[in-house]
């Protein structure tokens, strides 16, 4: 990813904060000499290696692991974007350009054989996506059931080797310039406009 020194951040924390609220993402590896792409929620062990681990499952019908399995693959995770109209800033020679941030992580993709391992993967995917619904769902079918659907899916862990972030978010222009283009930001309807202007002020 192209990152200008201005627009790098590599705090861990806060890319691994990043990786974890924007946690549906683009993997992307090589299959017969093509880029392969899936979307799909991974999770993060924090603690996992000197800059984490992802862990995630697909379905086993996904052609894309069985050529990614022990090669380096990528995965992007895109947060709040917006674009930036030059007319917010009441300045000349300024051109539209957009906010946003993102993290890409890359490493080798290791396959996880073991079934309980693999079964373990999907409940922990489901809390953790269940736990802000007002009753959770929880996976309490039958054992035949659940190795079933175990054998329907491959788990899999990346140990991040790489982790890059990219806040995009105005630092190149000075304060008054980001205050017009944060009120304008605020006024905005959309969720992603009010999130960028809220990066934006913390950034300041």
């Amino acid at each position: 990813m192209y990152v200008p020194a201005h627009f790098a951040e590599s705090n861990l924390q806060k890319l691994h904060d990043a990786i974890e609220t924007y946690s549906f993402a683009t993997l992307v590896s090589q299959s017969g000499g093509e880029p392969f792409a899936s979307h799909l929620p991974l999770l993060l062990d924090r603690d996992a290696g000197a800059n984490g681990t992802l862990i995630g499952h697909m379905a086993r019908a996904n052609p894309q692991w069985q050529a990614a399995a022990g090669e380096r693959v990528l995965a992007i995770f895109s947060g709040p974007h917006a674009y930036i109209s030059p007319t917010w800033y009441a300045a000349e020679k300024i051109v539209p350009t957009w906010n946003y941030v993102a993290v890409h992580a890359s490493g080798r993709l290791e396959l996880i054989e073991d079934l309980a391992e693999a079964e373990a993967v999907l409940r922990r995917t489901i809390e953790t996506y269940e736990a802000s619904q007002p009753s959770p769902w929880r996976l309490e079918e039958s054992p035949e059931f659940v190795a079933r659907l175990t054998q329907q899916i491959v788990a899999f862990r990346i140990p991040i080797e790489r982790l890059e972030g990219k806040w995009k978010l105005n630092q190149n222009h000075p304060p008054e310039r980001r205050a017009k283009v944060i009120a304008v930001l605020e006024s905005r309807p959309d969720e992603d406009s009010r999130e960028i202007a809220r990066l934006m002020r913390a950034s300041s």
